[in-house]
């Protein structure tokens, strides 16, 4: 181990450990991220005894400044590209209706029970008589080898002592690709009402750290399996099932979501695309009907859900600013590519969405991308062709007509000033049928067509112009 503990803080941290016969060890993820042989930049130190004074001694050493937390008993810094946060061993007792724990100190045995995997509880001496030595009394090796989420307690007792753990065993699996043990499966199962402890901030901070793992399927499997899903986001659970009337049934919106989240999660990290995976059929429950000799409809699923987004973000604690709008628009929007690439597409088509996507277009044919989920080869190959046609005509059109977040080449000012009139009704008039023709292709999008335009449409509503055209 001596080998990933070359950097000098480790060397300072041991000479001071020496100097004061203090028992000090690196625990914790970045011990995992070494057999994981991740880079790691936050290194937790624990120390068996005042864990701030010994850290006011490494900051003074290093002279850097030191964060000191009093009633977390923690203290941090940063020195050079790292982070680090150093407190005393301790051990955890918990009451029913809080996670927060009552502390007491404790050795290094009692440090590593109270932590919530045996993947994480992995801890090396930077005491110079045993420097480097791996402590590993929860076989957190083993089970890093064998790709195992479990809990160095009783899985029962550690997911009711801190339910918010529930959260980060799902967490974990899903960024590493691990597998949950099965006893603390059914101690999630188990232990699943007990989420509603925990504050929706903490919550939804692992729910979005889920959301931007490599393949987030594998957490909302389990979110699901366990029954946290059903607590913690509801709406998402309604997804899931198959009908069938008259042996007509529909693909399972829930699974053909999870498939959408993977798929755009191959092209893009933006939190707030996957976001938009996650809810673009968000409302096809509600609007589920079934048509006599059709079959099964979800008619304007894409509106609803849109008007259901600000209330999940303000569910889920999620910010209330452009990162929701801009996932309304999405949700809002993400039939109308699919439908160009299902007949020929027109020019005015074309124009309307660029007119609507504005810079968001990108985004928008990544989410359409991503809905492909037809298991047929044939119309993968179909969808992606067209797909790639639709997008050569945005191309073609924004270069010709420059409608991404278009502004109207004459305004309400201009029409008022034109015309001699005040703001009113026939302003908003003219204001409308000169976007829809530039909309239509009736007219290029310039100011002198628009002006043109202008007077034209006044004349025939009985305006007269009294000011000189401006054209430029």
């Amino acid at each position: 181990m001596k080998a990933h503990l070359k950097h000098h803080i480790f060397t300072t941290i041991s000479q001071l450990a020496g100097q004061q016969n203090l028992p000090v060890y690196a625990i914790g993820g970045f011990v995992r991220d070494i057999f994981l042989e991740r880079p790691s930049k936050d290194i937790d130190i624990v120390i068996i005894g005042n864990g701030i004074a010994f850290a006011e001694t490494v900051a003074a050493k290093l002279k850097v400044k030191l964060a000191v937390f009093k009633n977390f008993g923690t203290a941090s810094l940063k020195y050079q590209d790292l982070e680090v946060e150093f407190v005393g061993a301790r051990k955890e007792s918990y009451r029913l209706d809080s996670r927060k724990p009552i502390v007491e100190n404790g050795t290094l045995e009692d440090d590593q029970k109270r932590r919530d995997f045996t993947i994480n509880a992995l801890a090396i001496s930077l005491y110079p008589d045993t420097f480097g030595d791996l402590i590993d009394p929860f076989e957190g090796i083993k089970d890093l080898c064998a790709k195992l989420i479990r809990t160095p307690l009783n899985p029962i007792e550690t997911f009711s002592d801190d339910p918010l753990r529930m959260m980060r065993a799902i967490r974990f699996a899903s960024q590493l690709n691990f597998r949950i043990d099965d006893i603390a499966v059914e101690a999630i199962k188990n232990n699943a009402d007990r989420i509603s402890i925990v504050s929706q901030e903490r919550i939804t901070d692992e729910l979005n750290k889920i959301i931007l793992s490599k393949k987030p399927s594998i957490g909302f499997n389990y979110l699901f399996d366990t029954g946290l899903l059903h607590k913690i986001f509801p709406q998402m659970t309604a997804l899931y099932g198959v009908e069938y009337i008259d042996g007509k049934g529909h693909k399972d919106n829930f699974y053909h979501t999870l498939q959408v989240l993977d798929n755009i999660c191959e092209t893009t990290d933006d939190l707030w695309l996957r976001w938009a995976a996650i809810l673009h059929d968000i409302a096809k429950p509600p609007t589920k009907r079934f048509e006599p000799g059709h079959g099964w409809t979800f008619h304007g699923h894409e509106d609803k859900g849109a008007r259901m987004v600000p209330k999940i973000f303000a569910q889920l604690k999620l910010p209330l600013n452009e990162k929701m709008k801009l996932v309304q628009k999405l949700v809002q929007l993400h039939l109308r590519p699919i439908v160009l690439s299902q007949s020929i597409v027109t020019d005015s088509a074309v124009r309307r969405l660029l007119f609507e996507a504005g810079d968001d277009i990108e985004g928008l044919m990544l989410l359409c991308k991503a809905d492909v989920t037809t298991k047929n080869e044939y119309k993968v190959k179909k969808y992606r062709n067209n797909f790639e046609l639709v997008q050569q005509k945005l191309k073609d059109v924004e270069e010709r007509d420059s409608i991404r977040n278009w502004q109207p080449p004459v305004t309400g000012t201009d029409i008022m000033e034109l015309f001699g009139i005040k703001e009113g009704r026939e302003v908003g008039i003219i204001k409308n049928q000169i976007r829809e023709a530039i909309l239509e292709g009736e007219i290029p999008n310039s100011r002198p067509e628009a002006i043109n335009f202008t007077i034209k449409k006044g004349e025939e509503i009985g305006l007269k112009v009294v000011a000189n055209t401006n054209t430029n």
